[in-house]
């Protein structure tokens, strides 16, 4: 099953939402990389939070028909990354997020996702 990039935005946003990932900001790097078009970054209250969303995305993509290409985490992870081809899922601590920086690594303004908005 494919999905397009619209649908994988909708339901990464809801899973992550629904578990309680915080500053979910989604980049748009199609004009500046060949391996993504979109990146999707939320922030996890502990490493055990990060875990535990990152496993329920990864769930939401497998149960949907659309398995990840992979997820890269460790025993007691302050990042967790979620790779669906054409969109890559980082869920990160607040310490992980502030010391690596991604949105200001990529040099793009992020969109904001507030559920405020809808």
């Amino acid at each position: 099953m494919t999905m397009d990039i619209q649908a994988i935005e909708e339901l990464a946003v809801k899973t992550l939402e629904d578990f309680k990932g915080r500053d979910i900001q989604i980049i748009d790097i199609s004009e500046i990389s060949d391996f993504a078009d979109r990146m999707i970054i939320a922030t996890g209250t502990s490493t055990a939070h990060v875990k535990g969303v990152g496993n329920n995305v990864a769930l939401a993509f497998k149960d949907a028909g659309f398995p990840a290409l992979g997820v890269e985490a460790g025993p007691q992870p302050d990042w967790v990354l979620i790779d669906l081809g054409t969109v890559i899922i980082h869920v990160m601590t607040e310490s992980a997020r502030a010391h690596y920086a991604l949105e200001k690594l990529w040099e793009v303004k992020p969109s904001s996702h507030d559920a405020a908005s809808e």
